[in-house]
């Protein structure tokens, strides 16, 4: 299909959105382990706060600035392409967060177009907890040339692929695992709750979040590389590369890359047999 020329509005760039605050409980913290199959006992019993949870306390603002951006009629077109969380440190119950995110840059591509947000969640006192930069795609439409900023880098270097991984974690997707993640995450979208909803939509039936597959795949590399300490992580990105169902089994493969400056970088994937779900796969840990 051959995209459509749609203009994007870039007086929408670099604008904040409205502070969104978030209390942070241990019960919420283990409501979304749980939902994760996560299997690290620290997060199961909240005492301190997944990755991937950092989602939790900006799901309100991380959107609202594509709105900026886009026209709103293009919004079914939109998919969440790649997340990159950048960690000063792990989120603790009693954290009373403050989030606002913002628009950086657009760039039209052969099969879509990109939108780049950049989210940023602090304690009430200031202090600067995590940075996120999610990218929004939109399936055939062509934005133009790049304006503003992308997203750091995170490519996957396909040459390691022809190496045994360092380590590989097997992960189930449960038939009830939408419902689940659902509200412990705040996410309502029906295409991961409603089958009629998703097979109107063109899909075989209800998907699975794509961040509770990241999820999934962040405690996988936490329990091999970093002795399941998420005070470790100081970075972890994701490309999302192809669907997920319930029922799915997946694997998540890491290699070793290099260290520097006290930290380890490590390149993952994670795979539902040949096929790859999560791609470029990103995470560096302090040693």
């Amino acid at each position: 299909m051959a995209s459509t020329a749609v203009e994007f509005d870039q007086s929408g760039l670099n604008t904040w959105s409205d502070d969104e605050k978030f209390e942070v409980t241990r019960e919420r913290i283990a409501e979304y382990a749980a939902a994760t199959n996560d299997p690290i006992a620290a997060h199961l019993k909240g005492d301190v706060a997944p990755p991937v949870f950092a989602i939790v306390p900006v799901f309100e603002a991380m959107m609202m600035p594509v709105i900026d951006v886009a026209p709103i009629d293009i919004f079914g077109r939109v998919v969440h392409g790649e997340q990159d969380f950048h960690f000063h440190r792990p989120i603790r119950p009693g954290d009373k967060l403050v989030a606002r995110a913002k628009a950086i840059g657009f760039e039209g591509k052969d099969n879509g177009s990109t939108i780049t947000i950049l989210i940023e969640t602090r304690a009430e006192d200031g202090e600067l907890v995590n940075e996120q930069y999610l990218t929004a795609f939109f399936r055939n439409v062509n934005a133009g040339p790049q304006v503003g900023e992308n997203a750091p880098a995170h490519r996957f270097d396909a040459a390691l692929a022809e190496q045994s991984p360092l380590a590989t974690v097997a992960a189930h997707v449960d038939a009830d695992q939408t419902y689940r993640y659902s509200p412990a995450s705040g996410d309502p979208v029906p295409l991961h709750l409603d089958d009629q909803v998703a097979k109107d939509a063109g899909l075989p039936g209800i998907i699975a979040h794509g961040l509770c597959t990241m999820a999934m795949s962040s405690w996988g590399v936490l329990s091999q590389v970093a002795d399941s300490d998420v005070s470790k992580l100081r970075r972890y990105a994701v490309r999302f590369s192809k669907m997920v169902f319930p029922n799915d089994d997946l694997e998540t493969q890491i290699w070793k890359v290099g260290s520097e400056n006290g930290i380890t970088t490590y390149a993952f994937r994670t795979v539902r047999g040949d096929d790859v779900v999560l791609g470029d796969g990103l995470a560096e840990i302090a040693d």
